[in-house]
């Protein structure tokens, strides 16, 4: 139903002392904290969980087995332009890891391209000329579907995209795999959407800061999904 609107992880538990809250950044790629969106910058501790051992993460994982992590330890997960590298089958299991291992308050905030507007673009004959630009460089409809060109000729087959979303499908993808409430944005000037899952119920004040600190635009109009019943 929808309407609108760094210690080693393994020996984390759910009774360790921590002053700050954990994110746990899945897909992290190279370190760099400015990566994380505003929302982590303060009082938050960044967690590195990447299937590349070559980027130096905490913890060497892919999302769809995160096991090195306890169940409800970690406070927030987050998510950029990684589960669409998934091939479909294994969405269920990643967004149910990530569920398992949030604490019951805790919430997982992930972005990942909005194909229905790369969809528009490719109905206008825009495949192959750029969208917009990026750190790596410009992206186009065909690097938004089928992974950053450059860096697949490059040789590192981590970046190839297997699956796609919409705001309808990931939507009920995460709540298809429990969590209580997501609220989702679509920024098609930015080919993105952005969830957030949360792992019960949020009151109405949550949302509200939800929306106000971590969607794009708090402005533009945004969808509550809920499990139906």
């Amino acid at each position: 139903m929808s309407e609108t609107l760094s210690e080693p992880v393994a020996v984390l538990g759910p009774d360790a002392r921590r002053e700050t809250a954990d994110v746990l950044h899945v897909g992290c790629g190279v370190y760099n904290r400015a990566k994380l969106p505003p929302v982590f910058q303060t009082g938050w501790r960044e967690i590195r969980l990447d299937i590349d051992p070559e980027v130096d993460p905490d913890v060497v994982s892919s999302i769809t087995d995160m096991r090195a992590i306890n169940d409800g330890v970690i406070d927030a997960v987050y998510s950029s332009h990684n589960v669409e590298h998934l091939y479909p089958h294994e969405v269920a299991l990643a967004l149910g890891e990530m569920r398992r291992v949030l604490k019951s308050t805790g919430f997982a905030f992930i972005t990942l391209p909005d194909l229905q507007e790369v969809a528009r673009h490719v109905a206008e004959g825009k495949l192959e000329e750029p969208l917009y630009m990026s750190p790596l460089g410009p992206i186009s409809a065909l690097d938004i579907i089928f992974g950053h060109r450059p860096a697949l000729a490059s040789g590192n087959t981590f970046m190839a995209h297997h699956t796609g979303f919409t705001g309808v499908t990931l939507g009920a993808a995460l709540v298809n795999a429990g969590f209580a409430a997501v609220l989702l944005q679509r920024d098609p000037p930015g080919f993105r959407l952005t969830a957030i899952g949360f792992r019960t119920t949020p009151d109405p004040e949550q949302l509200k800061s939800a929306q106000a600190t971590m969607l794009p635009d708090p402005d533009r109009p945004a969808t509550l999904y809920k499990p139906v019943g």
